[in-house]
């Protein structure tokens, strides 16, 4: 997942998708995922995708 850092990202869970710029990944958050509407930080349990827009 490290490889995506920096780059346009789409990160599903159950419920919905957020598209933007992945600035770090934590062990417990996705976090600092830079969307036009703001700063997003996501738990990883939730996560069920990461890919590169």
């Amino acid at each position: 997942m490290q490889e995506l850092t920096g780059k346009e990202v789409e990160v599903r869970t159950m419920d919905i998708s957020y598209r933007g710029i992945l600035v770090e990944i934590g062990e417990r958050d996705i976090h600092h995922l830079q969307a036009e509407t703001g700063w997003i930080v996501v738990p990883v349990e939730k996560v069920v995708e990461i890919k590169a827009v």
